[in-house]
């Protein structure tokens, strides 16, 4: 396989052609940096991938002419986060009370159309590629840095892509940040996730993120329109154990914490039909190393509490885009830029892992024994006072600092 830029290699190198890795290519070529992606799946069809997409990524796509396409991709709309409640239901977040015009929801769009739109994009541009299906298989290095890729293609040939920056946006589980010595340090999670669908019907809630809360336990729905997202949190490592019981545990469950879902339950065939999410939070004390460096899930790993994993991917890939793409014009990029790129970004990565191990704590920590279960304190405070239902929702939607493309990217 022939790749463009080859000979005195690319400028830029990316593994993984998820959010943060297309969103960085598209940017970077559009700033006039010769970049390849190397992509180990064939296609972006996989279930259960974070397909949330809040107002932070939805201006970015503005600005870089792509918000009409998007909003044109079938999606739902959702306008708050609530609490189920025996007594009733109460909101925790609020999307329609956060200030401006536009963009008062979350976007739940399936993220393969998503990725198809970033691709589709990116490929118009001269110095971007995408090489698919191919499985990278290790770092090249040069006195000590790293200076480019090895890869597998899908007839088992092995090639390699010379770059002045390798990125990883391959995901939680990167080999090839392991392989450059970066070491994440995890967080204490008591929980895993079970995803799976159920049937929605018009009568049931709409245009809302659901949370019921039960015994320390958690069920979480997001309205598809015609199905139900569902999250159901366990405790961590017990996944085994449950898939010994007949599903019907499951299903039994399900009813018990929502009694009008029992009519559809039976929807949930077998264990097959329940994927396991490894819940993890994490994040690498140091992001590069000389001619390295990683981005999203392979720098920092989230939990899907609040369904921020995206955005924060794709405001990584910007952020990096701006302060990368001319010193990558140039070949000089060195210790002093991918620093620059991990300090503009660690704030908001701090700040939303703790907003995710706070909402772990007040949703999932069980009642003392003898102890009445009664609601956490969060959501009681919402009840009593519901403009603070916005600052929740302004967390999740924006962060604590939004990012914006390069001038020489943006588009009308």
């Amino acid at each position: 396989m022939d790749l463009k830029g080859t000979g005195d290699g690319v400028d830029c190198c990316i593994s993984g052609a998820g959010p943060a890795g297309l969103m960085l290519g598209l940017l970077l070529a559009r700033c006039g940096v010769r970049v390849t992606v190397v992509e180990k799946h064939v296609d972006f069809l996989r279930d259960f991938r974070g397909d949330t997409m809040q107002r932070s990524g939805m201006r970015l796509l503005d600005e870089i002419g792509l918000g009409g396409a998007f909003h044109a991709i079938p999606q739902r709309h959702m306008e708050r986060l609530s609490f189920l409640l025996d007594e009733g239901e109460v909101n925790a977040a609020d999307f329609t009370r956060l200030p401006g015009r536009k963009y008062k929801f979350a976007s739940l769009v399936p993220q393969w159309d998503f990725l198809d739109l970033l691709r589709v994009t990116a490929e118009k541009e001269p110095g971007f590629e995408l090489v698919r299906p191919a499985e990278v298989t290790g770092l090249l290095r040069e006195g000590g840095w790293v200076a480019g890729l090895r890869y597998r293609d899908e007839r088992g040939e092995e090639h390699e892509v010379r770059a002045h920056l390798t990125v990883a946006c391959d995901g939680r589980h990167s080999a090839i940040r392991d392989q450059a010595g970066l070491i994440p340090v995890d967080a204490q999670v008591d929980v895993d996730c079970w995803w799976f669908q159920l049937p929605r019907l018009d009568t049931d809630p709409e245009g809302a993120g659901l949370l019921r809360v039960k015994g320390g336990e958690v069920l979480g729905l997001l309205d598809r329109g015609d199905f139900w997202q569902c999250g159901f949190f366990i405790g961590k490592g017990r996944d085994a154990a449950h898939r010994t019981q007949d599903v019907s545990y499951l299903r039994d469950r399900i009813g018990e914490f929502l009694p009008w879902l029992t009519d559809r339950v039976a929807g949930i065939d077998g264990w097959d039909d329940v994927k396991l999410l490894d819940v993890r939070l994490s994040r690498l004390r140091r992001w590069y190393r000389d001619g390295f460096l990683c981005l999203g899930d392979a720098a920092h790993a989230m939990s899907p509490a609040g369904g921020v994993g995206v955005n924060l991917a794709l405001m990584d890939a910007a952020a990096a885009a701006r302060i990368l793409a001319e010193p990558l014009r140039e070949r000089r990029v060195g210790r002093r830029e991918l620093r620059q790129v991990q300090r503009r970004r660690r704030l908001p990565i701090l700040v939303t892992q703790q907003m995710q191990r706070v909402l772990h704590k007040i949703t999932l920590e069980p009642p003392a024994p003898g102890e009445e279960e009664k609601l956490p304190l969060m959501p009681r405070l919402m009840r009593r006072v519901p403009p603070l239902q916005v600052l929740p929702a302004a967390l999740i939607a924006t962060g604590v600092q939004q990012e914006h493309a390069p001038a020489s990217a943006r588009r009308d």
